[in-house]
């Protein structure tokens, strides 16, 4: 009897997405009203929630968000509050309580974004986030 060879295929988690982390006292929907008027987006509260999974499909912690798809650009953004029921989202990074994630970024200069972001009057901080730095954000999955 011969032994058959075992292929193992393993890939690495891609980060396609930019982070801004904001510092508010305000609530999500008065943020995203912020961001809004200020990067002339069109945020708008989602229903679900966002769910953050393990590698082995064990729901981790689940976020209220919100969402904005450029279709002609082909732009994302999300508006991801950090703490949700107890879990965060990040937890690297548990001082800050939003992120706001952009993904096929073609379209916006980052720091000029990030400028832009500093601008909103519910904002008292916002910083920019390099998200393969940061262990937990492999498991941001879009």
């Amino acid at each position: 009897m011969s032994k058959q060879k075992r292929h193992v295929l393993s890939l690495e988690p891609s980060i396609d997405f930019e982070m801004i982390g904001i510092c508010t006292h305000h609530s999500d929907y008065r943020l995203a009203w912020g961001l809004n008027q200020g990067l002339s987006i069109h945020l708008s509260k989602c229903e679900d929630l966002f769910i953050v999974q393990s590698k082995k499909g064990a729901v981790l912690s689940q976020h209220s968000y919100h969402f904005w798809s450029d279709e002609v650009n082909l732009l994302e953004f999300y508006l991801l509050k950090n703490k949700y029921e107890g879990k965060f989202l990040i937890p690297e990074k548990s001082q800050i309580d939003y992120f706001l994630i952009i993904r096929e970024n073609g379209l916006f200069e980052l720091e000029e974004l990030l400028e832009n972001v500093k601008q909103v009057n519910s904002v008292m901080a916002a910083y920019i986030f390099e998200a393969e730095t940061l262990p937990s954000a492999e498991l941001i999955v879009f």
